[in-house]
């Protein structure tokens, strides 16, 4: 497994990270005991840095992971979780809220401190109050030593912009937008990297269009972006491979994406990707995928508040 340096943070974070919303069955029910197994795999592979929300499961991923990580010692690992979002429409960016969020989670995850605490899905959320609000009760949370570092999460690229133009942040977590079909957020990458901004990347499958799997029915992506991506999916399968393998490998791939968030609740599937971005990438696969998917190349979607994308 290779680490790098997580920004200003100075943790060595796994390139390869676990995501937990798998825990909470947001994709499909999951078993706990293999879930918790999953954990386990996961911290043995070398992965450590786990990044976790009461908004998966509606807290039951943080409950998992709680009962996962029990007597696992503290410092095999690094864990971050947010605050903010708490549901399909369930939002308060409020300082009351974040408070009682990040002690509740505390209990849940049953440990003392959080690595990382992060306000989530800011695009949903009024970006004046989570600059003047959230962000000054994550680090009155840091002060009181419940974190040792703030950071914000997001779907629009637009909110960064907005956020760490006017607030000092430690991290920033990306989804969707380093991925074979979409690489927007290399336009931000100079301007982080000076700020020593440390940048986590999630869903390099796109939340499941760079799968062979059927896309759940929320996914936003519109109808031309879902044909291309299946098209590659069935290149990848007619020349013997999964498009998943291709996609992790070139998410990983480059160095400063710090760390690439996978989520899954199955030891088998975890131990399958952890061995795949260990192998070289095929250069004339990924060349033929790229110019599959040219047509709809960094064609996003709308999520959140009109005015935050």
């Amino acid at each position: 497994m290779e680490y790098r340096t997580l920004g200003k943070t100075r943790l060595r974070v796994s390139a390869l990270s676990f995501g937990a919303s798998s825990l909470g069955g947001v994709f499909k029910p999951v078993d706990e005991s293999v879930a918790i197994r999953t954990v386990h795999t996961a911290l043995d592979l070398g992965i450590n840095f786990i990044d976790v929300s009461p908004f998966y499961g509606y807290t039951k991923a943080e409950q998992v992971l709680g009962k996962a990580l029990k007597g696992v010692p503290r410092d095999r690992y690094y864990l971050a979780t947010k605050v903010g979002r708490y549901g399909d429409s369930e939002f308060d960016f409020s300082a009351e809220r974040t408070f009682k969020s990040v002690d509740a989670s505390l209990r849940r995850l049953g440990v003392e401190y959080l690595d990382i605490i992060q306000s989530h899905d800011n695009e949903y959320g009024d970006l004046n109050q989570v600059i003047e609000e959230t962000i000054p009760a994550l680090r009155r949370v840091q002060k009181e030593g419940k974190a040792r570092f703030v950071g914000v999460t997001g779907y629009p690229l637009k909110i960064f912009d907005v956020i760490l133009s006017r607030a000092e942040v430690d991290t920033i977590l990306s989804y969707n937008h380093y991925a074979l079909n979409d690489t927007t957020l290399t336009s931000l990458l100079p301007w982080l990297q000076s700020e020593e901004t440390g940048v986590i990347n999630a869903s390099p499958v796109s939340q499941g269009l760079l799968t062979n799997n059927e896309l759940p029915a929320w996914h936003p992506a519109p109808q031309n972006v879902r044909q291309a991506c299946s098209a590659a999916a069935a290149y990848c399968r007619q020349q013997g491979t999964d498009i998943a393998k291709l996609a992790m490998q070139f998410s990983v791939a480059n160095p400063a994406i710090h760390t690439t968030l996978v989520g899954t609740a199955n030891p088998a599937n975890l131990q399958k990707n952890v061995q795949w971005i260990s192998e070289p990438i095929d250069q004339t696969l990924l060349a033929k995928v790229q110019e599959i998917l040219a047509g709809i190349k960094d064609q996003g979607w709308v999520l959140g508040r009109p005015e935050n994308n």
